[in-house]
């Protein structure tokens, strides 16, 4: 055991004297600058990735930046027929003034205004007594060519006789015969002269000429009345009007002439005195001509009245529906470009802007009518900038569908 603890010792000994040994402080030293060497490196990575990062996420910002983000709508389908709100003046179906046809004085009327009266009722009488003392003597006067005539056919007759016996010469029987033939063209004439004078005598009395409703009297009692037979003006005795059914006119601007169709074309009427009420009317005829002064299509619009609600001369909004194109759809105003070349849309496709021309219609205020240069599936931008060109890559931020705008 002593000899084994010797050769223990020996070889220590024998190992020291081979290999000196490390001081502790060196490893030490060695041991704290790797590691400040791997902090370093550490830190000198992180910082390159860093700024490799942050050059990329640069990128990409400046890239983002640099592409514009626009919201885009799509058109909506305009409506198969459109309505159109126009001002119309109500007049009756008829209306006519009542003149006298004969000169006198008036004795008496029987219809005041608003009184509803049928045709052939005595509205009424005029005072001649010249007029009726000139009947009386041009009947006189017929009575007494009636009887030269007789006379004249007599003798005529009587002469034809005794030529045949020839008891009278030629000349006597043609005398006759002329003589009868003077005083029936005489006759003639006397019977025109009483139907005209008892013409005149009938004209005393005045009658409504059609159902209606007198709207003015403009005379009264004891007035002298002018029928115009001499230089002094006419005397309107009345004014009356057919307002059973009424026409309403309209001028309709050029624009939409082309969608007036009679009897297809629908129209109502609403007054300011029936709130919430519409009258139904037809639109029955057309001038089928453009005023050259207002450029306006003059249309003539029916409207029963059955039972006299709607006064004449009344003031009225005509609601008109017109067929609309059926390739037009419809655009926020704010979607238009307005450039020296047309008017135009941008249409996003794949990403990219497309400057397209388009064809307007009615201009709805809010809302512009487009009947050409679109379609139904296109993305039109929004408030499209001034700078924006075709192919130009943009970035869509919003869609408005076409339910959302109005």
């Amino acid at each position: 055991m002593v000899e084994k603890n010797t050769r223990e010792i020996d070889t220590r000994d024998k190992g020291s004297l081979d290999h000196p040994a490390v001081p502790k402080g060196s490893v030490s030293r060695w041991l704290i600058g790797l590691i400040v060497f791997a902090v370093f490196a550490g830190a000198l990575i992180s910082g390159v990735r860093s700024r490799v990062r942050a050059q990329a996420t640069l990128r990409t910002v400046t890239q983002q930046m640099a592409m514009p983000s626009v919201s885009v709508v799509r058109p909506k389908q305009a409506a198969p027929a459109q309505e159109i709100i126009l001002p119309g003046n109500i007049q009756p179906f008829i209306s006519s003034p009542i003149y006298a046809r004969t000169d006198g004085y008036l004795k008496k009327w029987y219809f005041d205004i608003g009184a509803h009266v049928k045709a052939g009722e005595l509205l009424a009488v005029i005072e001649s007594p010249e007029i009726d003392q000139q009947l009386v003597q041009a009947r006189a006067t017929l009575d007494t060519a009636r009887a030269n005539l007789e006379l004249s056919r007599i003798t005529m007759v009587r002469y034809q006789g005794l030529l045949l016996k020839h008891a009278v010469a030629q000349q006597d029987v043609d005398n006759a015969v002329g003589s009868y033939n003077a005083n029936n063209a005489i006759v003639a004439a006397d019977e025109a002269s009483v139907q005209h004078y008892a013409a005149l005598v009938s004209f005393e009395k005045v009658y409504a000429p059609f159902d209606g409703v007198i709207i003015a009297r403009n005379t009264d009692i004891g007035n002298l009345i002018n029928s115009g037979s001499s230089t002094a003006p006419r005397t309107d005795l009345f004014q009356i009007s057919q307002t059973g059914v009424l026409r309403v006119y309209v001028n309709v601007p050029q624009e939409y002439s082309q969608g007036i169709k009679p009897g297809e074309t629908s129209a109502d009427i609403v007054l300011a005195e029936f709130p919430g009420r519409r009258f139904a009317g037809e639109l029955v005829r057309t001038s089928e001509a453009i005023n050259i002064t207002t450029r306006t299509l003059l249309v003539e619009i029916d409207v029963p009245n059955p039972k006299g609600s709607l006064l004449t001369g009344s003031y009225a909004e005509v609601h008109l529906k017109i067929p609309a194109q059926n390739s037009a759809y419809l655009l926020p105003v704010n979607a238009l470009i307005f450039r020296t070349d047309s008017l135009q849309v941008g249409v996003v496709k794949d990403g990219k802007v497309t400057i397209t021309d388009v064809t307007p219609g009615h201009d709805f205020g809010a809302e512009i009518e487009i009947v050409s240069g679109l379609n139904s599936d296109d993305q039109v931008v929004m408030n499209p900038p001034d700078s924006l060109v075709t192919g130009q890559t943009v970035q869509i931020v919003q869609a408005t569908l076409p339910g959302d705008f109005k």
